[in-house]
């Protein structure tokens, strides 16, 4: 009977440890991340704390089991004042002390930004507040801050030329300076190649000046293969001391981006922009500007032409002259081309 009791009690003890036991077994060994996930990304903001970082992960279903979590984080004391922010890739089945540790010293998953050839900085600032954690009004802020842009070498007129369009890996919770330094850095990259500095030295340009006569360029047609053409005829203005005489230039000053027709309204308005009314280029650019433009800049095709006009047909190119005389009889070709399209 004696031995029947000592049985029974060592074999409650038993079960006592095994429970005692099957708390932390279950939280580091088998609770954590769900092997199948709805997201894959948890993305924690600057600033969050503990408690957020929890819930974040609950209501995205990266947890299988709050309490087992809040455990093993007690235990490698995850807990911060502010916990560390970013945009992290969770991987399926991974461990509540393994989440924990990518969590803590993981890599960031990086976006993909993605800069195409953008109009304005404010298309830029709302382009970036759908990328990273800061909104777009911080970005625009950023953007128009004289002091700020001054220490890249930048002014609000000249700032679009800092962008080279790409697509960058960045991270999610990346600043607007921070994201400034970055596409200065890149810019320094862009202009280190295929001798483009010197290139601009010998057309005597800065950098910033190539990159406002290719906004005009990139705005004046989307056909690469007539860019250097075109390069070459404000080129040709400009040595002369012709006005450039623009189009792109006049929509930028009136903001009219909707016009299909340049009219004496826009050729008329009374602004800096105004390649019209003022010689040499505007303040800055008009526009971001292609590679392909920037580099249609620098390695312009060497004509005697001053002019040009759209081709009389559907194409969207141009039909160039040397003298005004030419001109006038392609712009009338192209009259008469349109007024024979509104007829039929």
């Amino acid at each position: 009977m004696r031995g029947k009791l000592i049985a029974l009690i060592l074999f409650a003890a038993v079960i006592a440890a095994a429970v005692i036991a099957w708390k932390p077994l279950k939280a580091v060994y088998f609770s954590g991340v769900p092997n199948k996930l709805r997201r894959e990304y948890l993305y924690i903001p600057t600033g969050a704390t503990f408690e957020q970082v929890v819930d974040s992960l609950m209501q995205g279903g990266f947890l299988t089991d709050r309490e087992s979590f809040l455990w093993v984080a007690e235990k490698m004391k995850y807990r911060r004042p502010q916990m560390r922010p970013g945009r992290f890739k969770i991987e399926p089945g991974w461990s509540n002390r393994r989440l924990i540790q990518h969590l803590r010293a993981g890599p960031q998953a990086p976006i993909r930004f993605v800069l195409n050839v953008e109009r304005l900085p404010e298309d830029i600032a709302a382009l970036a507040g759908k990328y990273f954690e800061l909104d777009s009004a911080a970005f625009a802020a950023a953007f128009s801050d004289a002091a700020l842009l001054a220490e890249f070498g930048y002014t609000p007129q000249t700032l679009m030329a800092l962008f080279i369009p790409n697509t960058y890996e960045m991270f999610w919770n990346t600043t607007p300076r921070a994201f400034l330094e970055r596409m200065a850095k890149e810019n320094k990259i862009f202009w280190s190649k295929n001798d483009r500095l010197q290139k601009a030295q010998t057309l005597g340009f800065s950098p910033i000046e190539v990159y406002t006569l290719a906004s005009i360029v990139e705005r004046e047609t989307n056909d690469k293969n007539e860019r250097p053409t075109i390069a070459g005829v404000y080129l040709n203005r400009l040595r002369v001391g012709m006005p450039l005489q623009a189009d792109p230039t006049c929509v930028f000053a009136t903001r009219d981006f909707t016009v299909k027709r340049v009219t004496q309204y826009h050729t008329t308005f009374d602004s800096p922009y105004n390649t019209y009314l003022y010689k040499g280029l505007p303040p800055g650019p008009i526009s971001m500007a292609s590679i392909s433009s920037i580099d249609a800049v620098l390695n312009p095709e060497k004509h005697n032409y001053f002019f040009f006009c759209a081709r009389p047909d559907d194409s969207g190119t141009h039909v160039f002259a040397a003298t005004y005389a030419a001109h006038l009889v392609n712009a009338r070709r192209f009259q008469d081309w349109l007024s024979r399209q509104a007829r039929e």
